[in-house]
């Protein structure tokens, strides 16, 4: 392939860790034992990144400042890990997320700029002691979440029956409004993470069913003179359904409530339970931050296989008292607002605010009162079967993690229930876990 340029989506996340997924699956048949089994995924993988050839490059600059994905085969890694002490009880029982997932990954602690010397997919395979473990590392300057799990989708499907059946293939093009002619520069050498990362952290998975989902979108759509849908996030967008985007009635003369979507919904929870939390000043200003797909929101569209980062963020400001003290509904309006408003025009002016500052992207919680919300409960996470059967979970590394960092995830059962992997300052944990409006929703909750 021909060398790919780095979009001015993709060139802020050089200063990111590389993104770190993998999921949890049961002991393979013993039909496939352990030399079979690294056989089929080392054969897998080669054919995988037949068709994602950029996996297998590393970065490049050129003598403008450019940066590129060169498709030099220079190889991914491939490593073979054993921890027969873990069981997989041992990860999904404890409240908060064991120390012991974070091993599950390699290329732990590499930032994405190191994609120059060192490989940019590193898949780990960590045989357990009743399961195993496959962990995915990749340059987030690279791929973002629809990328990847593309990807892995891909390697199971091609460990299954081969690449002749894979459908999703990647959108390699590089001719949209993302493509900038301005240089990142890095006067202060390379670039680092810009969040601590020695500051005392809690992990934990909150599981939200489809049930306990629906009832609060009905609480916060209640008395809006809308239905309540009974949706599935197989069909709706990260931040909420793009039909909702206008509901303007007959020649824009009637203007509807607006639905607030069930993610937006449970943004909003969140955000008011973490805001508690925290203890602020009623007068403290509190963000919550969105990242959001954009190969929609272009126009002309790009293709939903589009390879690279295509996401942009989304902040929402509110004082502490508007938060904790106007209800959920009024949560979920502020953050529906901005995720409407976000359209061709808005991704555009970004791009453009970009080129007038090339930056790396400032990952963190600075002023302790952020929450950044990542991944999507749309992605397919569960839909990997490499031969033997479904994940049992989903989880991350230590990479991009800190106070106040959210990921969503699809919930194990599907029919649009989700998992909030939330990690947050262990008083603030301690204080979200006992916030009773936010912990009668989450599922096994007083049972």
């Amino acid at each position: 392939m021909e060398p790919l340029k780095l979009s001015v989506s993709d060139l802020p996340m050089l200063s990111c860790h590389y993104i770190q997924k993998g999921c949890l699956f049961p002991r393979p048949p013993s039909h496939l034992p352990t030399d079979s089994l690294l056989s089929l995924l080392k054969t897998a993988l080669s054919h995988t990144l037949s068709l994602f050839p950029p996996l297998a490059g590393r970065l490049t600059t050129d003598s403008h400042g450019y940066v590129y994905i060169t498709s030099n085969d220079a190889g991914a890694d491939f490593v073979h890990a054993i921890a027969n002490h873990i069981h997989v009880r041992d990860i999904l029982s404890p409240v908060h997320v064991p120390d012991s997932v974070k091993q599950f990954f390699s290329l732990d602690g590499t930032v994405s700029h190191d994609g120059h010397f060192n490989p940019i997919l590193a898949v780990q395979v960590t045989e357990l002691a009743d399961g195993v473990f496959i962990g995915c590392s990749v340059n987030h300057a690279v791929t973002d979440g629809t990328s990847f799990w593309n990807f892995f989708n891909t390697f199971a499907e091609s460990s299954r029956g081969g690449v002749k059946r894979i459908l999703r293939r990647p959108d390699f093009s590089r001719e949209s409004a993302l493509i900038s002619t301005a240089v990142l520069r890095f006067p202060d050498g390379t670039p680092r993470v810009t969040f601590s990362l020695d500051a005392p952290l809690r992990e934990r998975i909150f599981n939200f069913s489809r049930e306990s989902i629906l009832k609060l979108k009905t609480k916060v759509n209640s008395g809006n003179g809308n239905p309540i849908v009974d949706e599935s996030f197989d069909v709706i967008e990260l931040m909420g359904k793009r039909s909702n985007d206008s509901l303007k009635g007959n020649f824009g003369l009637l203007t509807k409530p607006t639905e607030i979507s069930s993610f937006q919904s449970l943004c909003a929870l969140l955000w008011r339970a973490v805001t508690r939390a925290r203890k602020f000043p009623a007068s403290k200003t509190t963000t919550f931050r969105m990242a959001v797909n954009c190969r929609h929101r272009l126009e002309p569209k790009l293709d939903s296989h589009y390879f690279g980062n295509a996401i942009q963020s989304i902040p929402t400001y509110a004082t502490a008292g508007e938060v904790t003290c106007r209800d959920l509904r009024w949560c979920a309006e502020q953050l529906n607002k901005n995720v409407v408003a976000h359209d061709d025009d808005k991704v555009r002016r970004v791009v453009e605010d970009w080129e007038r500052d090339p930056r790396c992207f400032p990952l963190g919680n600075f002023d302790g009162a952020m929450i950044t919300m990542g991944s999507s409960p749309r992605f397919p996470m569960y839909d990997n079967n490499f031969g033997w059967g479904r994940p049992v979970a989903v989880r991350s590394g230590r990479a991009n993690k800190f106070d106040g960092k959210i990921s969503a995830f699809p919930g194990r059962d599907g029919g649009g229930s989700v998992d909030l992997e939330v990690i947050l300052a262990p008083e603030t944990m301690a204080g979200l876990e006992l916030d009773t409006e936010f912990m009668q929703y989450v599922s096994g909750f007083g049972r």
